[in-house]
């Protein structure tokens, strides 16, 4: 059980060893977490795991919530034993892609989904459960969602504009089963379609985009959404009162990107500056913030 035994070895130095470093050369690091609930659900997963060693869901929920603690890297190495077990599983491919994402490894993310959409091409989709439920307990997303959404937002990383339409395309057709989903998959096709130069197309992104929609868990995407169709000010999206450190992550780089598409660079510039000051290095806003000032906002 030489395998469990290294998952298990790192817990108590989490706070203390560097997870990654950043696009920008920061070491990041992730938060001793101290929420009982998400330990204790790690523990069960561990034990099932270890109770039925060759099932390959119980090694994919080891994986995600050794992700869930901050273990990035401790799930990436379940993910890829989960390969090297089942390699057909498109799952595995779909959730170390997600972890390498978060660990700056955008070229193996890209991999990655790329063979997980391979995997799932021509197979119905289905519904992925949640690791940490939404308010109502209700499961939004489904696991080709994800792979596209995901693949869109590493193409979208690495400036790679016309690929990521391509994937964000892919999941619109995939996004139509509620509000949420609609509501994250357009707000990145907008900014793709605005890299593009296409503001016609954008523009035509929005028109689904209201004031009255059931959104359960992407506020701060219909937020943004909002702020594209004029309904919302950047200052009232920037910063919301009582806004949390992933809140500021994910607002404040679509802000910043509303005043990087007026030509504003200085001000883009100092938001996506506040967003990387932020703890939530792991927030796909906090992300794309540090790729846009590794390349210079160019």
């Amino acid at each position: 059980m030489r395998f469990l035994c290294l998952i298990g070895m790192t817990f108590g130095l989490m706070a203390q060893t560097p997870e990654t470093t950043s696009l920008l050369g920061k070491p990041l690091v992730s938060a001793a977490v101290t929420n009982e609930k998400l330990i204790a659900n790690y523990e069960a997963a561990r034990k099932e795991y270890e109770a039925s060693p060759k099932d390959p869901e119980k090694l994919i929920w080891l994986g995600r919530r050794l992700g869930y603690l901050g273990r990035f890297q401790e799930a990436i190495t379940v993910f890829s034993k989960g390969i090297e077990m089942d390699g057909g599983n498109a799952k595995f491919y779909r959730h170390r892609g997600h972890r390498y994402l978060t660990t700056r490894q955008i070229d193996k993310a890209v991999a990655d989904f790329k063979k997980a959409a391979a995997l799932t091409k021509g197979k119905p989709d289905e519904i992925e459960p949640d690791g940490q439920p939404n308010k109502l307990n209700k499961p939004l997303s489904t696991l080709q969602f994800n792979i596209w959404y995901h693949l869109g937002l590493a193409y979208y990383l690495k400036a790679d504009f016309k690929s990521a339409l391509g994937a964000y395309q892919e999941c619109m057709k995939r996004s139509r089963a509620n509000d949420d989903s609609l509501v994250a998959t357009s707000d990145w096709l907008y900014m793709t379609l605005r890299r593009l130069g296409r503001e016609a197309e954008a523009k035509k992104v929005l028109e689904p985009i209201g004031e009255k929609m059931d959104i359960i868990e992407n506020t701060s995407y219909w937020n943004r959404l909002l702020m594209y169709k004029g309904v919302r000010t950047p200052e009232s999206v920037l910063s919301p009162q009582g806004a949390d450190d992933l809140t500021i992550a994910t607002q404040g780089y679509g802000v910043g990107n509303w005043y990087l598409y007026g030509g504003q660079k200085e001000k883009a510039k100092e938001i996506f500056e506040k967003v990387v000051a932020g703890k939530q290095w792991g927030a796909f806003g906090y992300l794309a913030a540090e790729a846009e000032l590794a390349r210079g906002l160019k």
